[in-house]
């Protein structure tokens, strides 16, 4: 997509289903409605403890609709990443707040969220990897380049497209993502 390869490698993270639980009704995901309702998920804060120890960048890439349809707002959105930020080592919140006929770059399946921490990070995309649990991640990982970790929680949704890995929580995409720095090593 037009980007120099960085020199730093970045683990990017979808927030709902990854790092917190989803509100999921009727077999599809939600954001938490406030700070209050951010429940992390098992087994986040040591997977990323892992891979920052592994000198990997923690960027959260999140799509944030209910803003622009007026049921969310900023501040509560912000809220809820300074209250992540308090207890796990992420670097870096990138969040969209567009609805899909905004037809904006930055709204996953685009990969803009994901090229615009790249740039300013000094990431290589190509040593990098994308962790979500909705087709919309994996095919932004895919798009910009890095490798893509489906968490599948079986929504009542579409799936995406062949993710170079299918796990079930963020403990064992850390796994996956460590195992293949032993492959570039070796």
């Amino acid at each position: 997509m037009g980007i120099n390869p960085g020199s730093r490698r970045a683990v990017f993270l979808d927030r709902d289903g990854v790092i917190n639980r989803a509100v999921v009704r009727d077999g599809r995901p939600y954001p938490p409605a406030s700070v209050d309702d951010v429940e992390l998920l098992p087994g986040v804060d040591a997977a990323l403890r892992r891979l920052k120890a592994a000198g990997y960048l923690l960027i959260v890439v999140t799509n944030q609709p209910d803003v622009a349809r007026g049921l969310q707002s900023r501040d509560a959105v912000e809220a809820i990443h300074a209250r992540l930020a308090s207890v796990l080592p992420i670097d870096a919140f990138r969040v969209c707040y567009h609805d899909d006929q905004d037809a904006c770059a930055c709204r996953k399946p685009q990969p803009g969220l994901i090229l615009d921490a790249a740039r300013e990070y000094d990431v290589d995309l190509g040593a990098s990897a994308m962790v979500g649990d909705r087709w919309r991640d994996i095919e932004a990982g895919r798009l910009a380049g890095c490798a893509s970790i489906f968490l599948d929680y079986r929504y009542a949704e579409r799936q995406p497209d062949e993710p170079d890995a299918i796990v079930t929580s963020l403990e064992e995409a850390a796994d996956w993502i460590l195992s293949k720095d032993g492959d570039r090593t070796s």
